[in-house]
């Protein structure tokens, strides 16, 4: 199957699937075509692969007809109104079961129902059962109609089309939203004139709570920052305002008590990729701050305490040491096998101490671990 046919049998079922509110005007034109064509019956028509759909009418019956034997499948093929004086005598026609049969056409005049992008979906058409013809006029009038369902047709796609995307990028903000009103860390975006553009309710109850401001979205951010790091945080969002991120940790104090904060300021880009302000996010790190001081004040008085208890320890063991040697001097003890036991016992245990006593004593040691 050729691939525009593929295309336009997309376009047809797209249709079929839409929700048409403009049911009444669709209707009314069809009522139209047929009293100005002077017929009794009109037709807007769709034609998928192999059914053709009649979607709104006029004196007909069915709401589908196989595509074989449609005439508005021959009109899909040109691009202007396609008139049949007398079914009986068209060789196209003459066999077709709707000219034998029910509805007994014998005359028919149908225009195209041509997409923007020139894709022809089906065909507004009138239908009699005696011969008959359309003047110039008549013609030129059917296929003006005919541009005026596609239109409408079209229009109630995009409206379709819109509501999608609003209800998908509506449940995305919910999503979003969301996110960012539940998260425990401190989000603001600021714009390129240092105006507080959105925050989230984190930031909002700690401005509050520290300053008893309330957050106002377009004004200057500057009066909501302690003026003890005022300078330090412009500058940041200066550097990341240029497109370079930046970061800090620092302590605030927030008059009963302290606070410690990293805080990132990062550049905001629009989806063409330009910077449109600084997203500043503030992270309240204070616990974890207070256990690593916890952590290093213990180490280092686990360290004192082992340096401490490795000397008291060398003073006896070197004491041992020292009556071995004297006793290595008498030469009535020196095959005494327990003496020598002692001696090899003692030396290690001095090695042992002498490595606890350069452990504690190296810097590298002394730094924190958590």
């Amino acid at each position: 199957m050729p691939l525009r046919e593929l295309e336009r049998i997309a376009a047809v079922n797209r249709f079929l699937r839409l929700e048409i509110s403009r049911e009444k005007e669709l209707q009314e034109i069809v009522e139209l075509a047929a009293r100005i064509c002077q017929t009794p019956t009109a037709l807007i028509t769709l034609i998928n692969e192999d059914t053709q759909y009649i979607k709104f009418k006029i004196g007909f019956r069915p709401d589908t007809t196989s595509r074989a034997d449609a005439f508005c499948n021959h009109v899909i093929e040109q691009e202007h109104v396609m008139m049949v004086r007398d079914a009986l005598l068209d060789d196209r026609f003459a066999n077709n079961p709707l000219v034998l049969g029910d509805p007994d056409i014998r005359f028919y005049a149908g225009a195209p129902l041509t997409t923007r992008d020139g894709l022809n979906l089906g065909s507004l058409c009138v239908i009699d059962q005696k011969p008959n013809e359309l003047n110039e006029l008549q013609q030129q009038i059917l296929a003006g109609l005919s541009k005026q369902v596609i239109q409408l047709l079209e229009f109630e796609s995009s409206v379709s089309i819109l509501k999608e995307q609003y209800i998908t990028a509506k449940r995305s903000e919910i999503e979003l939203r969301s996110f960012f009103e539940s998260s425990i860390d401190c989000h603001m975006l600021l714009g390129k004139n240092f105006e507080l553009l959105a925050f989230n309710k984190a930031v909002e109850r700690m401005i509050l709570n520290a300053y008893n401001k309330v957050l106002v979205r377009g004004t200057e951010m500057g009066q909501y920052v302690n003026p003890k790091f005022r300078d330090d945080f412009y500058n940041n969002y200066l550097k990341a305002l240029k497109g370079t991120a930046a970061f800090e940790q620092r302590k605030i104090n927030y008059g009963n008590r302290d606070i410690w904060w990293v805080i990132k300021y990062e550049p905001a880009f629009d989806p063409d990729g330009e910077i449109i302000g600084v997203s500043v996010n503030s992270s309240d790190v204070t616990a974890r701050v207070e256990h690593e001081n916890t952590v290093n004040v213990q180490n280092q008085s686990l360290q004192e305490i082992a340096f401490i208890q490795s000397h008291e320890l060398r003073r006896p063991v070197a004491s041992i040491i020292g009556l071995i040697d004297l006793l290595k001097d008498d030469e009535r003890v020196n095959d005494i096998e327990e003496l020598k036991l002692m001696e090899k016992a003692v030396h290690e245990l001095d090695e042992k101490i002498r490595l606890v006593v350069n452990y504690t004593s190296d810097p590298e040691n002394n730094q924190s671990k958590v």
